[in-house]
């Protein structure tokens, strides 16, 4: 019983210290998505040279997209003509960082390790999209996949569609910030705040520094977990945060932060498919070599001294009992951040409470318009908001589709119109990285 009462008091801890700077960085990102979108990004990255490879390490810095839905954003960009260089920088840089995830690590990791982060990602993802560039030099050839230009029924559509991103609302901000965002990572979100109170419970402060203080092999620990594994940028932040308590050095945590977010088993398979083997080979060379070189430079300036105090880790007083904490523990700092962890619990609650899915206009056409084809499609892997509408831009720009519907609960994509090809459509959606089973024609 006290285990499971010190493990509520760390996490509840945890979640006080990271929650007012989760929701700025929810309500920052919100913003961005009305700003950005994949369609601007991709208007810029659609050339070939180490300048485009710059601008798509630079932009995916950043973008709030998680470790899933990076990966058909990322084969979409490759689709609309973005070279593979450019390609395998923005998919080595975005998953490793974003704006909620840089406010995350400032509140629990101090603002020296906020910088490196997006510092490391920036680097990394040009490295990586560099040598891409300079090794796989087969961009001239044709693109995973033609994409359709002529799915416009006139120009005024086609640049209507084009400045959609423009007509967005502070409102759509707002709820792609405070709601889309947290059901994306949210069950993550979770995990990584309990576990990390499952650590701080059961291991004692330094306990495992005379084994993971520092040097080559606690790296190399942290990146064979951190490579397969599944875990968002911000849900990685807690249980860095717990090991460094620890006694884990923060160079060993920073192995762990790069290369926990930046890969697992299905984005490697799926870049296999979307890049080619040699490609995805640089690309994992790249986030092994530029882990290790960024966690030693990390604990070489940090056992200088030439890092003050003041800038790492202003969370590592957050013990399991409770009673200490970082910040003003008896006035408003204290009850502010119970305020911000009680709204974002209400947050997090509302956005993974399972709803019905409402009942998109394609249906509608499908069951009541006659004459008008339809397509029943199982996709399997979409995760998050970012996989619905990577699915449903790649669907509504096919010939001949009308209207497409995508229910992530159900697995399902749904499209209508007239003289659609049913395997090309099938194929656009395999390029993003999902499986698709097609329904009989009926």
């Amino acid at each position: 019983m006290d285990l499971i009462q010190s493990i509520v008091i760390a996490s509840w801890n945890m979640l006080v210290e990271m929650s007012p700077y989760l929701l700025l960085g929810f309500t920052v990102a919100g913003l961005l998505s009305v700003l950005i979108s994949p369609r601007w990004v991709e208007r810029h990255l659609g050339d070939r040279g180490l300048g485009q490879v710059f601008k798509a390490s630079l932009f995916g810095v950043p973008l709030p997209l998680c470790s899933c839905g990076v990966i058909p954003v990322g084969a979409s960009l490759r689709q609309h003509g973005a070279g593979k260089g450019a390609t395998t920088a923005f998919l080595l840089s975005t998953p490793q960082t974003g704006v909620d995830s840089i406010a995350v690590t400032y509140a629990l990791l101090g603002p020296f390790l906020a910088v490196v982060r997006p510092v490391a990602a920036l680097l990394t993802g040009f490295l990586g999209g560099g040598l891409v560039y300079a090794f796989d030099r087969n961009d001239d050839e044709q693109p995973v996949e033609e994409v359709e230009t002529t799915s416009c029924s006139s120009e005024s559509d086609c640049c209507e569609d084009d400045e959609a991103p423009q007509k967005k609302t502070l409102f759509d901000g707002l709820t792609y910030g405070l709601v889309t965002l947290p059901r994306d990572i949210g069950r993550a979100l979770i995990v990584g705040i309990l576990l990390s109170g499952v650590i701080s419970a059961l291991i004692e402060p330094r306990a495992l520094e005379a084994y993971l203080g520092g040097g080559v092999w606690p790296m190399l620990a942290a990146m064979a977990v951190g490579i397969p594994l599944y875990v968002c940028a911000t849900a990685s932040t807690p249980i860095a945060l717990s090991l460094i308590t620890a006694g884990l050095s923060p160079g060993a945590a920073l192995v762990f932060l790069i290369t926990g977010p930046a890969t697992n088993g299905a984005t490697l398979t799926t870049l296999w498919r979307v890049l080619g083997r040699r490609s995805v080979l640089i690309f994992l060379v790249t986030v092994a070599v530029g882990a290790l070189a960024t966690g030693f430079a990390v604990d070489a300036l940090v056992g200088s001294g030439m890092i003050p105090d003041s800038a790492l880790i202003p969370a590592a007083a957050v013990t399991v009992d409770g009673h200490e904490h970082h910040g003003d523990e008896s006035g408003f700092g204290r009850w502010f951040g119970n305020g911000c962890a009680i709204l974002l619990i209400l947050l997090l609650v509302n956005a993974l409470w399972p709803q019905p899915q409402p009942m998109g206009r394609g249906d509608l056409e499908m069951k009541t318009t006659p004459g008008v084809e339809t397509m029943e499609m199982s996709v399997s892997g979409m995760r998050c908001d970012g996989c619905v509408q990577s699915v449903t831009r790649a669907l509504g720009e096919s010939a001949g589709v009308e209207d497409a519907v995508v229910d992530l609960a159900a697995g399902r994509a749904s499209v209508s119109g007239s003289g659609f090809d049913r395997t090309s459509l099938a194929d656009k959606i395999r390029a993003l990285g999902f499986e698709v089973e097609v329904a009989a024609a009926e």
